[in-house]
């Protein structure tokens, strides 16, 4: 007599859930709505117990996942300031909808689609903002020396979303390179980036990969064979299923040779610490900043039926020194060599940004500096790049402060004059000039920034 046949435990399982199922479906005292029932009961459930970053979307979430993957995005043009109850526009894109229909930098969004912003949080305004991108909207708007109320309807358009988004000299040969994610066209952009910048004739290049939090391995890959020698190893992969993996940079590269200062923090993650591992293991550029994130798992994303999808992670990333770049997680791969429960790339230099105080986030949180900045411009709209804050400018701000019932005491303001003109000068600008140059002036304060400078200059 033969032994049973030991069930599948795949097949026991969905039968499990079908019968429990059927039962919810005859018995429950509410009507049961099955995309709930699997979509955000039974699927999630399951994946929450693998890692935290495995994930099943809905047909919409996986649309908008899809949305990720494409060098544009659905917007109307404009770069805003968000504070709360507040969103000031900074800068209007030529030959967007925003330009078009004729908003102006210093505008001021006072209503949504019928939503009135004022009593809105920043997370309200994010969400309430990420909405009106997907249609037709109705932007109520206030305009400096204007009274009367301005109302726009815009529709959403494609418009291109570089990753590489600011691009410029920080001193006589040394160029900086900002790149904010990783998509398709991340590795060629940097590429010109540096070609606009000075190419292989340049002293040293600063690269800053700070809030970058990743995006495609292939534009990691292309990124840091910019800067490594032929066959030299950018990364291995390691999983449950096959042998793994090793990418090295092509036979043929052809990288750039001068120094080198990658710069990250805690928001620094994925693609970006495997363009900075791959760097630091080899000694081909000095990191900077904070510990990155941690985030160095394999996401594989499986279509399924029904427009849905399931993001699964297959496998772990490694620096070429064989150093885990994932923070250890529930059901992380057993046996890895040399990981840390850490994770993340660990610079070679730490360094903060400035830190914040009571005066500086009373005058941030209260938008003080980007309204200073649009009424001066009503009354002085040509600013050229050289612009300075002057002693009587402060003073100008100073009094409209007072005027607003902000009165820092003089312990509190006397210190932070310089930073106070640096504000001024980055808000003028960015509302005269567009947020380009404003950022320029802010990196030049940085002290990250200043401390990947100290280090180019002694290679």
């Amino acid at each position: 007599m033969s032994a049973p046949v030991s069930p599948d435990p795949v097949e026991a399982g969905l039968r499990q859930l079908t019968a429990v199922f059927s039962i919810l479906v005859e018995h429950a005292a509410d009507p049961v709505n099955s995309d709930q029932a699997f979509y955000q009961g039974a699927i999630p459930g399951m994946l929450r117990r693998l890692d935290p970053y495995s994930a099943f979307f809905d047909p919409q979430q996986f649309e908008q996942l899809k949305e990720l993957e494409k060098s544009t995005r659905k917007g109307f043009g404009t770069v805003v300031s968000l504070l709360p109850g507040r969103v000031i526009i900074l800068q209007v894109m030529p030959g967007t909808p925003s330009a078009r229909s004729g908003l102006l930098p210093g505008d001021e969004i006072l209503g949504l689609n019928g939503y009135a912003l004022s009593r809105l949080d920043i997370d309200q305004l994010v969400q309430l903002l990420t909405e009106a991108r997907q249609h037709r909207s109705l932007i109520d708007v206030r305009r400096p020396g204007n009274a009367r109320l301005l109302t726009f309807t815009l529709t959403p358009e494609d418009v291109e979303a570089r990753s590489v988004d600011r691009v410029f000299h920080l001193r006589p040969g040394i160029g900086y390179v900002r790149a904010t994610s990783f998509d398709l066209p991340t590795g060629r952009q940097i590429r010109e980036a540096i070609e606009k910048l000075g190419g292989a004739a340049l002293k040293g290049l600063v690269l800053d990969l700070r809030n970058n939090p990743g995006g495609l391995m292939p534009a990691a890959l292309e990124t840091a064979a910019l800067f490594l020698q032929p066959k030299q190893l950018i990364l291995s992969i390691r999983g449950r299923a096959g042998k793994g993996e090793e990418v090295p940079a092509p036979d043929k590269n052809e990288p750039y040779s001068f120094p080198l200062a990658v710069l990250v923090n805690g928001k620094t993650a994925s693609a970006s610490e495997i363009v900075a591992g791959a760097l630091q293991d080899h000694k081909r550029g000095v990191i900077l900043g904070e510990r990155s994130f941690g985030k160095g798992m394999v996401q594989g994303v499986f279509p399924l039926s029904a427009g849905t999808g399931l993001a699964l992670t297959t496998a772990f990333y490694y620096t070429p020194g064989g150093r885990s770049i994932q923070k250890q997680v529930q059901g992380q791969l057993e046996g890895a060599t040399t990981r840390t429960d850490q994770g993340g790339i660990q610079p070679d230099r730490v360094a903060y940004p400035e830190a914040m105080n009571r005066l500086r986030a009373a005058l941030d949180g209260t938008g003080s500096f980007t309204s200073f900045a649009t009424e001066y411009l009503s009354r002085h709209p040509k600013v050229t790049a050289d612009f300075e804050a002057t002693g009587d400018l402060v003073d100008e701000f100073k009094v409209m402060l007072s005027q607003r019932g902000i009165q820092p005491p003089l312990s509190e303001w006397s210190p932070e004059l310089d930073w106070i003109r640096f504000r001024l000068k980055q808000e003028i600008l960015n509302q005269a000039l567009g947020v380009e140059k404003g950022d320029e002036v802010e990196m030049r304060r940085d002290p990250v920034v200043q401390a990947a400078l100290e280090e180019l200059s002694r290679t």
